[in-house]
């Protein structure tokens, strides 16, 4: 009877409608991660052959630069917490749009690379900053029913922000960079201020978990620390491997291939419509087959998709890499998270220590990554360009490496529960 009721109770609340608060709340979120994240970070990669040809900065200095948000980016997550410990969440979150806003109009004038440098790090900092403290300033005051929809919102801006950079920047630049980095500035801007008075102002107090439920957390802890240690190093292994595409994939079709800043952006709009429906891919699947297999599977195609992009120049190619890897650079983030929460399913505060300790993790190796493939473009390939099939086979052996401890750690796991 008590499970009928409770069954009821919990339809009533996935039924219930969401309230304008909750709603515009939702909507700042994806406001902040569509600027601090889908523009800040993506819109620079259709800018790296327009930067080169009008002579702002050389090939390697270009790649460089975009690296320099990748350092951000890690900044950003180190700090996060303790910024909205010192100013509030609500408070933090405004900040942190506005250093995003800011960093556009700063990049509309091009001093030197060092001013272009601290700019692009600003960016970053804000985009790793909102990625941990959004969800957990929103998703308080969601009903618990209505959670996953809400992140599937907020984690929208990402994709909503790539597929905008590809069609935005082509549009813009015909006013020339100067104009286009301010029009990406204003666009910031207004969605700042569109999302102003949406974040909550405090973060309801958590109600503590019963006696048993902890006990439970705490054995479920100890006994996944092992894959808990070995999906930070995936999620670290993902970063390496998603890189690549994010900072050459533009500069790989327009000056790699021959085709053109044009030609490229186009497949920038293709990467960024996959990755609008990514999270809602993947999180679907993974509801049928679980979170961890739908990891796995996920590892598997990204790996399959950078060494394509490695191989082969063709369209029909390039045009599957590129879905696959729109896919899955958004897509990722609710994987994890929901792994996460299937091997810590009771203790909400290891909960959020461990996605804090994976964002750092991913932030890190993104962070290396960039420069990592930068030192290796500037040095291979020729005086025009580096050699982009070595950055991409990097790439594609750091997923086959996530995947294959996967496997282990899969195979182990099951000789564990058959011996005990």
């Amino acid at each position: 009877m008590s499970q009928d009721l409770s069954s009821s109770a919990s339809n009533r609340a996935a039924a219930a409608p969401l309230d304008a608060r909750a709603l515009y709340a939702m909507f700042s979120g994806l406001c902040a991660s569509l600027v601090a994240i889908g523009l800040a970070r993506f819109a620079y990669t259709p800018l790296i052959p327009p930067l080169i040809e009008a002579h702002w900065f050389t090939s390697s200095q270009a790649v460089t630069l975009g690296a320099a948000n990748f350092a951000g980016y890690l900044a950003g997550a180190l700090l996060g917490r303790p910024i909205a410990s010192a100013l509030s969440n609500r408070h933090a979150l405004r900040l942190l749009m506005l250093m995003a806003t800011a960093a556009f109009f700063a990049c509309a004038f091009p001093l030197s690379v060092a001013w272009f440098f601290v700019w692009r790090f600003a960016s970053g900092l804000a985009g790793g900053a909102i990625m941990v403290l959004v969800a957990t300033s929103i998703l308080p005051h969601i009903a618990p029913a209505r959670r996953g929809f809400a992140s599937g919102m907020i984690f929208l801006g990402l994709g909503l922000g790539i597929a905008a950079s590809g069609t935005i920047i082509p549009e813009l630049l015909q006013f020339g960079l100067k104009d286009t980095w301010i029009g990406l500035g204003a666009v910031s801007l207004v969605l700042t201020v569109a999302s102003w008075y949406g974040w909550p102002a405090a973060t309801p107090p958590v109600a503590a978990a019963p006696a048993h439920e902890h006990g439970g957390a705490a054995s479920s802890v100890g006994r996944d620390a092992m894959t808990l240690r070995v999906l930070y190093g995936q999620y670290a292994a993902n970063a390496l491997g998603l890189v690549p595409a994010m900072i050459l994939l533009v500069d790989y079709v327009a000056r790699g291939l021959g085709r053109g800043a044009e030609f490229g952006a186009r497949y920038w709009v293709l990467y960024g419509v996959a990755a609008i429906f990514g999270p809602l891919i993947t999180g679907n699947v993974a509801d049928r087959i679980g979170f961890g297999a739908a990891y796995r599977i996920g590892l598997a195609l990204q790996a399959i998709a950078v060494a394509m992009l490695a191989l082969s120049g063709s369209p029909a190619v390039l045009v599957v890499a590129t879905v696959i890897l729109g896919i899955f650079t958004p897509g990722i983030v609710p994987l994890v998270l929901g792994r996460i929460h299937e091997l810590v399913p009771h203790d909400h505060v290891e909960q959020r220590a461990a996605w804090s300790r994976a964002t750092t993790a991913f932030a890190l190796f993104q962070a290396l990554g960039g420069y990592g493939y930068s030192f290796l473009f500037a040095h291979s390939g020729n005086a025009h360009s580096g050699n982009y099939a070595l950055i991409f086979w990097c790439g594609a052996a750091a997923l086959a490496l996530a995947f294959v401890a996967d496997v282990f750690t899969g195979r182990r796991a099951q000789r564990t529960i058959a011996a005990g």
